[in-house]
């Protein structure tokens, strides 16, 4: 599997509140989380790093399994965003200067031809197959609601003042609803992580056009990705995760 994590704090904010990790285990499972935090002071950035290091803690041990099945798969997703729901839903309880601090996850499991994926919020996961993107996740967002009761059209949306509100993430409650899905993944596909810093700014042509270059490495095509979001305004901060079976993919060199 080839991996591509890069995330910028992008043009306007002071802080990256976003928070992401990569990791690949020897019974052939790779993991990848992106967070993105919200909250006061300094809470955001808190909460997404509590949120992933909460989430890691939980799921490293069981993801080393040598024959992990895909409902344990599912399970130890489901367990590790509550685990990350209630570390970060804990400190907000304690302590004043964190209170109603939150952040979203998408989060992926992928072992051979499958990929689990979980999500709270609305960073986004998308695939990039066959010529094609398709956004996998759907927002927790109030927008969305809207979009999905007829209120709102998807243009309308897409400018909307209140297109971050969201109706759901981690931290913000005691227990949280976790979306979970499997999808099949083929030699080549590529898993698109990333905060609403990349969705909200560069469009899903953009990204596909991208992702399906021949020209560049999958490294290249997360900062190009990045770029792009700068490019069109950077108003928050961009973090990206790809993944991409090396059979089929792209060959390049890997450091570190």
């Amino acid at each position: 599997m080839l991996t591509a994590n890069r995330s910028d704090i992008g043009r306007v904010r002071q802080v990256n509140e976003d928070y992401s990790w990569v990791s690949q285990y020897n019974n052939g499972v790779t993991l990848a989380i992106v967070a993105d935090g919200m909250g006061g002071h300094k809470a955001g950035d808190v909460a997404s790093q509590k949120a992933v290091d909460a989430f890691r803690s939980t799921v490293e041990q069981g993801a080393a399994k040598p024959d992990l099945s895909l409902q344990e798969g599912k399970m130890l997703i489901r367990q590790a965003i509550s685990s990350a729901n209630e570390a970060v839903y804990d400190l907000a309880s304690r302590n004043d200067q964190y209170y109603n601090m939150g952040t979203t996850i998408v989060a992926a499991l992928v072992k051979s031809d499958n990929a689990i994926i979980g999500h709270v919020g609305d960073s986004r996961a998308y695939k990039i197959a066959e010529g094609d993107i398709t956004q996998l996740t759907v927002d927790h967002t109030l927008v969305n609601e809207l979009v999905k009761s007829g209120q709102l059209s998807e243009e309308e949306a897409a400018h909307h003042p209140r297109r971050n509100v969201l109706t759901r993430a981690v931290g913000t409650d005691s227990h949280v609803e976790i979306d979970i899905q499997t999808i099949d993944l083929m030699q080549g596909d590529v898993l698109l992580l990333c905060s609403d810093g990349l969705s909200n700014m560069v469009t899903e042509e953009q990204i596909l056009e991208t992702v399906t270059s021949e020209q560049l490495e999958l490294d290249a095509k997360a900062e190009h990705l990045i770029s792009l979001a700068l490019h069109a305004g950077g108003d928050d901060n961009i973090t990206i995760v790809l993944l991409q079976d090396a059979v089929g993919a792209n060959r390049e060199e890997r450091v570190g």
